[in-house]
């Protein structure tokens, strides 16, 4: 046996169906595509047409909307940590670039700590939000937690501070000022 005697199984390599070449070959004059009527016609198609009957985005009602400050948020197990720990991928303090760079997000997200799993060690864990049970189980393990208020990208346009600091810093709120009318006389 050598390389010009081996061969593909039998039946294993199929000829591709040629579509339109002449009744003889059983898929001439329509090409398999019927009689008539806007799918036997070469090009787009569009699925809105339904043929008559009323099609999905007038058959369903409108619902909801999507909020214009919708904030994109990746959210962070206990157990992830603990993992994290564990493989020395981060030490005792645990701040918002480690975990954007361990859970692969961007820096316009937020970073929401949940409590689903244990630990067992000391942490300082700096994100934006905290559930209930994960900053009682942090706590109770002798750690701490530090609410961030904005996101990096946000920090990285504070002027006069480091990153670490604009994230904590909290954001100014807008007053409204009104100014008294003057009576014309």
């Amino acid at each position: 046996m050598d390389l010009s005697s081996l061969r593909p199984a039998k039946g294993a390599v199929k000829t591709k169906k040629r579509v339109g070449r002449g009744q003889g070959t059983g898929n001439g004059t329509t090409a398999g595509k019927g009689n008539k009527g806007q799918q036997s016609r070469s090009g787009y198609k569009r699925p809105i047409n339904e043929g008559g009957q009323i099609p999905v985005y007038r058959r369903l009602p409108k619902f909801g909307f999507t909020p214009i400050d919708r904030k994109p948020v990746t959210t962070v197990n206990l157990s992830q940590i603990a993992r994290w720990i564990e493989i020395e991928a981060v030490g005792k303090e645990i701040s918002i670039l480690d975990l954007k760079n361990l859970c692969h997000a961007s820096s316009s997200e937020y970073f929401k700590v949940l409590g689903n799993g244990e630990i067992s060690v000391a942490i300082t864990i700096t994100a934006h939000a905290f559930s209930k049970s994960a900053e009682e189980k942090i706590v109770a393990a002798g750690g701490s937690v530090v609410k961030a208020e904005r996101t990096l990208q946000e920090a990285a346009r504070v002027k006069d501070l480091s990153v670490d600091d604009a994230l904590l810093k909290p954001k100014a709120k807008v007053v409204k000022v009104v100014k008294p009318k003057v009576k014309k006389s």
